[in-house]
């Protein structure tokens, strides 16, 4: 797959989740799909546990998808977004393996912010959003 074909599929999976119709959403991917979150070992397969998870999510408002960057390259793509509900909000880094156009697997990162360390103050900078 060209990476500018696999990037729009990525991009159309991330819009269509920001309609908060997960079950339209669940049309980018495979009907053998697998999703996994190495950080709490989670894993599921198919579409209806991908709809599933995200209707029942205890969400304190509708969901917001900012894309800070697709990456991709053949049928390997990584994203990275900013994600809201409102109250929470979290960056997920996601890797997209994708078959025949559409999202076979996606291993996804929800990184924790922190505090920066003191000794790099003389280094660095404190921004309030991503400088690209």
């Amino acid at each position: 797959m060209a990476a500018d074909d696999a990037k729009q599929v990525i991009a159309g999976f991330w819009d269509a989740m920001g309609s908060n119709d997960f079950e339209y959403a669940s049309k980018w991917l495979a009907r053998d799909y697998e999703y996994y979150m190495p950080q709490t070992k989670e894993y599921f397969t198919g579409r209806a546990n991908f709809v599933a998870l995200n209707q029942t999510y205890p969400a304190d408002g509708i969901w917001l998808f900012n894309v800070q960057s697709i990456v991709a390259e053949g049928d390997i793509s990584v994203s990275d977004v900013e994600i809201t509900d409102g109250s929470l909000k979290v960056r997920a880094v996601t890797f997209h393996t994708l078959i025949d156009g559409l999202i076979h697997r996606q291993k996804e990162y929800w990184p924790e912010e922190y505090e920066a360390p003191a000794w790099r103050k003389d280094f660095v900078q404190i921004v309030k959003s991503a400088p690209f």
